[in-house]
């Protein structure tokens, strides 16, 4: 997750990574993708603060049963995001976002096993 607030963070600078997000359009995000690539950055702060907690090493929502439906919500997303991921026009998005969602699935999905 820190690697994609990274990745996020440099989209939202003007780093020319666009081909990597976003469908691969701009090589530069517009100022509408980079709000995008913001919002993302608060999604995986939510998301690692949820995976975290579901593998114990943290106690921040106090709703145990919360955090187990949403950390597989969360899988369900990452699986989800492969078959977005794959279908993207951007070739380098698809071969590097379709296999990092593909990991970040799998992990999820034996975090959330428990």
């Amino acid at each position: 997750m820190a690697g994609l607030i990274v990745f996020q963070a440099a989209l939202i600078a003007g780093a020319p990574l666009g081909q990597f997000a976003w469908g691969g359009q701009d090589r530069v995000l517009p100022i509408r993708k980079r709000l995008g690539s913001a919002t993302s950055i608060g999604l995986y702060l939510i998301f690692g603060v949820l995976v975290v907690q579901r593998a114990g090493l943290a106690d921040v929502i106090p709703w145990p049963g919360f955090v187990i439906v949403a950390t597989w919500v969360l899988a369900g997303y990452f699986l989800l995001g492969i078959v977005l991921n794959a279908a993207s026009r951007s070739r380098p998005e698809r071969w590097t976002m379709a296999p990092l969602c593909a990991v970040l699935a799998g992990l999820t999905v034996l975090v959330a096993l428990g």
